[in-house]
């Protein structure tokens, strides 16, 4: 074997326990699952081929298309705001005159490696249906009547969108603040010489040259909000998966699987669960991202 082949062998072998994992972590699972949204299967006996059967009992579903309107409105009402609030707040702790930026870099991202489970007892006591809590005290300064958050059509909805933004407006800051820094300083300073405002360098420089940074936080923002489980599930408790008042995607398909035993029609809200991924995901790329190249230019050559 000649030294080139051997080198080819090596790289390889080197690569080959990720490939490994991962086809028998993501691969494998992710095949079967497609498979498994034509069969009729409850976890146990014998899988019987229905076709698309599954697909029609899903689409007819209302509890389907229910989910799907609040992973939708939840999504839009947790992870639109974080992403504007993000780029504000990477925007003032990338300014030198601000002190203890460390701290308050480390302090807005705590919320992201924090347990669930504390974010949920947290949120729960803060959301309690009791006149008392926070939020109906909060509210109630406007002369909003008490709000049962867990179990209103809204309350639940606005509760958990103010989880999910809390959880991770640290982390989409922290991208943009690392967008920030790879932004030549002379840019500004040129700009202040012409005469250009903060808010003007803001606009035409910070924003434009972002763009990057911001498709990709809105590719997984999208992403993760169509995935939303865990906020939701963790927050309303053992209740969530019998009232539909904030029931997403995933927790429809968890509860056909593991609560109702049919794990087919649970396969087929996966692969329908995929279909939006990907064309949500292609739609907003293909939105931002040819926006952000012609703003990069501008901003380049003005």
């Amino acid at each position: 074997m000649s030294e080139k082949k051997k080198d080819m062998l090596s790289g390889y072998l080197y690569i080959a326990p990720f490939f490994i994992i991962f086809a028998i972590i993501g691969l494998y699972p992710a095949v079967f699952s497609i498979i498994l949204a034509f069969q009729k299967w409850n976890g146990l006996g014998a899988m019987e081929f229905v076709g698309f059967s599954n697909f029609v009992v899903v689409l007819q579903d209302p509890l389907f298309w229910k989910s799907l309107y609040n992973t939708v409105i939840i999504g839009l009402m947790g992870t639109a705001p974080q992403l504007v609030v993000g780029i504000i707040l990477a925007y003032f702790l990338n300014m030198a005159v601000i002190r203890f930026t460390n701290f308050f870099r480390v302090t807005i991202f705590m919320p992201y490696i924090t347990s669930m489970v504390a974010v949920a007892l947290v949120f729960g006591v803060f959301f309690s249906s009791s006149e008392t809590a926070l939020a109906n005290y909060v509210i109630g300064l406007f002369g909003v009547d008490p709000v049962s958050w867990k179990t209103s059509e809204w309350g639940a909805k606005i509760a958990i969108s103010l989880m999910v933004f809390w959880r991770w407006v640290g982390y989409n800051t922290i991208i943009y603040l690392a967008g920030l820094q790879s932004i030549p300083k002379d840019l500004y300073e040129a700009a202040t010489i012409d005469g250009a405002g903060k808010v003007q360098q803001f606009l035409h420089i910070t924003i434009p040259l972002l763009k990057p940074f911001i498709v990709l936080t809105v590719f997984m923002s999208t992403v993760g909000a169509l995935q939303l489980f865990a906020e939701p599930a963790v927050f309303l408790g053992s209740s969530a998966f019998n009232r539909d008042e904030a029931m997403t995607v995933v927790m429809y398909l968890y509860r056909d699987a593991f609560n109702l035993g049919s794990f087919g029609t649970a396969s087929a809200t996966a692969v329908l669960l995929l279909i939006i991924i990907v064309a949500a995901a292609a739609i907003n790329t293909w939105l931002t991202s040819g926006f952000g190249r012609k703003q990069k230019r501008r901003a380049f050559t003005k």
